[in-house]
């Protein structure tokens, strides 16, 4: 439920999250350099921030002479602390405190029961007067039990993926609620019966001994409520009661879906499931009181998550050997380290040191570039 900036598939909701992540990974990786400098006798001149057009970012000022004084090995110690080191603990204190928030914030939330809407878009369908709300609870998606967003989106999926469910409903009650209409097909080939344009009536298919496809125009809430699913008539045998599996006549990838929300009355849904995903955040934390915000444990999910994410992409794409990256003076030290016995000439040293730049530069550039054309052809 979020808009897109144009080129950058990143909600606009979320830059504070991604700036902000990308700030503290960047002064936890510079920091980790300077730490490493200090520890091998390098005098360490200053630390900054910086912002670069949109871009946050920062630095650390080494006393170049002494740098160049240490050994190849020190050097590496210096340039991969940062990358490696600080930014890998970051991650996974990121990944430990999204792992154990439930126990961080059990005294304040619970969970387990259900997903909390926290959010719900505009133009969603699950809009309107006997629709969702903020601050509802969801514990069912048709049959399927809804436990945390984990299982929502399980649930959502299986639902798409899946058939449409039937509900089981007496031949009694179906010959109370059906009313004559005319059965014609839609342009996809699925059928249609309700003909008087209601918003509370849909087109059942449902079969008997004698004719596999007959359709009734049925009022969906009183079909659905206090009735099961089922796939086939067998489903419905129950007290020798003569029942019907009748499903719904939807058009293809149209589903419907009986959203619980106790204590509130059901919400029956008509679309597409994924619309119903796209639409309405939630989150697996419940306040056990009233004045704590339903926001702060996705504020804090999505950080971590974010940290996570833009950690590691900062340790990997700097470790590529590529010009002006971290990458360029790990390599030139790990050569110096490595292959000074071997190639005894350094100037023969920087040339095999530029090559595998100019090759890892290219490389990324390229890898840019495709992810670029990847979020724009879109």
């Amino acid at each position: 439920p979020h808009q897109q900036v144009p080129g950058v598939n990143l909600p606009i909701s979320q830059l504070t999250y991604f700036f902000s992540a990308i700030l503290i990974s960047g002064v936890i990786h510079e920091v980790g350099h300077g730490v490493a400098a200090i520890r091998e006798q390098v005098r360490f001149n200053g630390f900054g921030i910086f912002i670069f057009i949109v871009y946050p970012g920062a630095f650390v000022d080494l006393f170049t002479t002494h740098l160049q004084l240490i050994s190849p090995v020190q050097q590496l110690r210096i340039f991969c602390a940062g990358r490696v080191w600080h930014n890998f603990v970051l991650g996974v204190a990121s990944f430990m405190v999204l792992f154990l928030l439930p126990a961080i914030l059990f005294p304040f939330y619970y969970t387990g029961v259900g997903a909390l809407v926290t959010e719900i878009a505009e133009d969603s369908p699950a809009n309107g007067p006997r629709g969702l709300f903020v601050g509802d609870l969801v514990t069912n998606l048709q049959d399927c039990p809804v436990y945390n967003v984990e299982d929502w989106n399980f649930c959502l999926g299986d639902i798409a993926e899946k058939s449409q469910v039937g509900y089981c409903v007496s031949a009694a009650t179906l010959q109370q609620l059906s009313f004559p209409a005319r059965v014609y097909r839609r342009l996809d080939g699925t059928v249609e019966c309700c003909s008087n344009n209601s918003l509370t009536d849909i087109c059942f298919s449902y079969s008997n001994k004698l004719d596999s496809h007959l359709y009734a125009c049925l009022p969906a809430r009183k079909v659905i409520e206090a009735s099961k699913v089922c796939r086939t008539n067998t489903d419905c045998h129950k007290d020798f009661v003569p029942s019907f599996c009748v499903t719904p006549s939807l058009e293809n990838q149209t589903r419907l879906i009986r959203v619980k929300h106790p204590p509130h009355i059901d919400m029956l849904y008509v679309g597409h499931p994924m619309h119903l995903q796209y639409t309405v955040s939630l989150s697996s934390f419940v306040p056990r009181q009233n004045f704590l915000s339903i926001d702060l444990p996705v504020v804090i999910e999505t950080f971590c998550k974010y940290l996570i994410s833009l950690s590691g992409a900062l340790a990997v794409i700097n470790a590529v050997p590529c010009f002006a990256l971290d990458g360029q003076w790990i390599l030139n030290s790990f050569l110096e380290a490595t292959l000074s016995s071997l190639i005894v000439e350094k100037q023969n040293r920087e040339f095999v040191g530029f090559l595998i730049l100019l090759a890892g530069s290219a490389l990324l550039a390229a890898n840019v570039a495709l992810g670029l054309w990847m979020v724009t052809a879109r």
